[in-house]
């Protein structure tokens, strides 16, 4: 009897390490894939995200920006029609009452619980860096095209004319990307799945 329960209990032991690793091998997949797209504010984990967004399309609809879109079939079947943000081509207001996560019903988009209505912090979005090669201060020309665009205080230092991020401050909202008036950006915006050595 004592031998069949230790039997039972090495089992379960063996089904549990076996377990954690095939989810944390799934995440590490996820993971790598989602360095191609930014999630809406909030976003669970990718992992976690995946198994609860409904894909309801709800967040899209209710982001006064039109800055949340799905993503498309050629993607794969696992994040089809899931939601994404495009920083490439404008920035995220972090609206104050946060509409796409109060849409979010399924609870893909959650704010922390300890945080109360009246003092949400912005969370991470995307990492944001400037690309000194192409940002005219860097190369004589003054600019200052980006420099009243921040709503984050201190994500944007000034060091004399030029503008710099603080990537301990910055939420990657991409707001100076939107307002950089230089072709390419000189804003460079990566998911928070992607490669920082960058940033």
């Amino acid at each position: 009897m004592t031998m069949d329960i230790e039997r039972r209990a090495f089992f379960r032991r063996g089904l549990g390490k076996a377990a954690k690793a095939a989810v944390k091998h799934a995440d590490a997949k996820v993971s790598r894939y989602a360095e191609h797209w930014i999630r809406p504010p909030f976003a669970l984990d990718e992992l976690e995200f995946l198994l609860a967004c409904i894909r309801c399309d709800d967040c899209i609809d209710a982001c006064p920006e039109q800055l949340i879109f799905s993503l498309p079939v050629r993607l794969g079947v696992q994040v089809v029609n899931t939601p994404a943000l495009d920083l490439l081509n404008k920035g995220c207001r972090l609206c104050e009452d946060w509409p796409c996560v109060a849409a979010c019903e399924p609870g893909a988009l959650i704010r922390p619980a300890e945080q109360n209505e009246s003092c949400i912090k912005p969370p991470r979005i995307a990492f944001a860096w400037i690309d000194t090669q192409r940002c005219l201060p860097y190369s004589g020309p003054e600019c200052g095209a980006c420099a009243t665009s921040c709503s984050v205080p201190g994500a944007m230092v000034w060091e004399g004319e030029r503008p710099r991020i603080d990537p301990e401050v910055c939420v990657g909202c991409a707001l100076c990307r939107e307002h950089c008036i230089v072709e390419p950006k000189a804003v460079e915006i990566r998911s928070l799945h992607g490669r920082t050595d960058r940033v």
